[in-house]
């Protein structure tokens, strides 16, 4: 990428939105620009786990304000995440719909586990990098809103990640409801966090890990008020965490604490903050944790620097672990998805060549993975495979992609064959359309598993919602049963919004 290049990173976080804006340099990252909104999304999922509608203006009135900073940025150059608030709502649909309108740009919802890669990434890439620092075995530990995120990693290589639902909005607002600190309120809380984080005793044990970072928001300001306090700048202590839960019990409450380099939007979610950081320390018996400069942001922005390498290879890997773990036939999901490619080039010649600089390449590209895991459901059970082979999608951990992202996937996947009506809303999406109907007529081609001949056949679309498939003359004659799966086809689509009509194939 050139120098000069400014990316931008939105995280839309469980306590605080934040935007990140930097410069390209050789390779390296420059900050330009910051805006932190407190948002506090976290405390407003009410009890059915829905968004009220207070904390959803909150959120879509600060990416306003962020949409409007990143005016005439190009698609390429910002990506946005979301993260538990919004993996946990229920009615997220509804927020992003907008959300995505006055931000002005997609947002990726990412796992718990790609949120703890990313996070590392981040940690990684701004520390110094020096011999020694590459060999160092580091765990990583970021306490968020309403997730904890745990890493171990060498220099740049994130090795063992995991999230878990406990952070410092969850913990404030369950055990310290009117920010009152009290002893009794600070061990139940240190318990409850223990009694989430004690499967990381068995994965982040001290044999494993030399130093010990911590990432944002509460380890980044228990670390600025120890060392306005006189403790050693950038580290937290358990000496420091007993001295900061000290000054919390004299000062009695969240209203009443008057503490140097505590800002006052961190006072009601430092009580719940404080109390899993302790449980950190407790349970994998931390002396120290060095404050990271690193987060989740930057992991995002120097994933946005190398995307079109590093991403697209993870993402690759992905796609061939999940083959890998549920075998397909290799050889017939090569030529569906060959076939799928030659009729997609068909619809969008940008796609040829299969360049993921543009939007065409990287559908294509995706059309491809779905291609290769059309037929992982058939290790469940053969019988309607293509629903098992979706929701295997919409559950696995699938590093580099975005819960969105996968979902789409697991859609193709789903539509490959039978009924449309289950993607009655995923049809409003041309794009998605496009994919969908080249994967479906490819299925048709290869049904018999072996190669298609395709001299001839053409896959158009000449205005609004219709196709037109081609077929040489007498190719019917040649292979009725394909003849007659695709005239099953052109009566599949008149069940929804869109038409195709066969040419040459009556």
């Amino acid at each position: 990428m050139k120098n000069g290049t400014r990316l931008a990173a939105v995280d839309l976080g469980s306590n605080s939105y934040r935007l990140e804006i930097g410069q390209v340099d050789h390779g390296q990252i420059h900050r330009t620009e910051y805006l932190k909104e407190t948002v506090r999304q976290g405390n407003g999922l009410d009890d059915a786990r829905n968004l009220t509608p207070e904390a959803m203006q909150r959120g879509w009135d600060a990416l306003a304000r962020f949409g409007e900073r990143l005016a005439g940025f190009d698609r390429s150059q910002v990506r946005a995440v979301a993260t538990q608030t919004l993996r946990e709502a229920r009615n997220r649909d509804e927020f992003l719909l907008r959300a995505r309108t006055v931000l002005g740009f997609g947002i990726d919802v990412i796992t718990g586990r790609e949120e703890a890669r990313l996070i590392y990434q981040g940690v990684a890439h701004t520390l110094p990098h020096t011999d020694a620092s590459d060999r160092e075995r580091r765990l990583v530990v970021d306490i968020g809103g309403r997730s904890t995120e745990m890493i171990i990693g060498q220099a740049h290589e994130a090795e063992v990640m995991e999230s878990y639902r406990v952070g410092s909005v969850a913990w404030s607002m369950k055990h310290f409801p009117q920010g009152l600190f009290t002893p009794a309120a600070f061990q139940a809380a240190e318990v409850a966090a223990k009694a989430v984080l004690d499967d990381a005793l068995g994965t982040y044990f001290p044999d494993r890990w030399d130093v010990v970072y911590g990432a944002s928001g509460t380890i980044g300001a228990v670390g600025d008020v120890l060392a306005a306090a006189g403790y050693e700048p950038g580290l937290v202590t358990r000496e420091g965490l007993d001295w900061l839960v000290d000054r919390l019990l004299r000062a009695g409450s969240a209203d009443r604490l008057r503490i140097d380099a505590m800002r006052d939007d961190r006072k009601p979610v430092i009580g719940g903050g404080v109390s899993v950081l302790r449980a950190v320390f407790d349970l994998l018996e931390i002396e120290e944790m060095r404050v990271a400069q690193g987060a989740l942001r930057h992991g995002v922005l120097y994933e946005l620097l190398e995307r079109d390498d590093v991403v697209a290879d993870l993402r690759t890997a992905t796609v061939a672990r999940l083959a890998a773990r549920f075998p397909v036939d290799r050889a017939q999901v090569k030529r569906v998805g060959e076939t799928a490619a030659s009729l997609y080039v068909q619809l969008n010649p940008a796609a040829r060549g299969g360049s993921t600089t543009s939007r065409a390449g990287r559908a294509l590209r995706k059309l491809g993975w779905a291609a290769q895991l059309h037929e992982i459901g058939a290790q469940i059970s053969h019988s309607e495979y293509h629903k098992h082979g979706a929701y295997i999608l919409d559950n696995a951990d699938a590093p580099g992609f975005a819960v969105n992202e996968m979902h789409a996937l697991s859609q193709l996947v789903l539509g490959h064959r039978g009924k449309l009506r289950k993607l009655e809303s995923a049809l409003d999406d041309d794009a998605f359309v496009s994919q969908l109907i080249a994967l479906r007529l490819a299925v048709i081609l290869c049904h018999a598993r072996r190669d298609p001949d395709l001299q001839g056949l053409t896959l158009e679309r000449p205005e609004g919602r219709r196709f037109i498939v081609g077929c040489r003359p007498g190719w019917s004659a040649l292979f009725p049963q394909s003849a007659h799966l695709l005239r099953e086809e052109v009566l599949a689509w008149q069940k929804t919004p869109w038409r195709v009509e066969l040419s040459g194939a009556s």
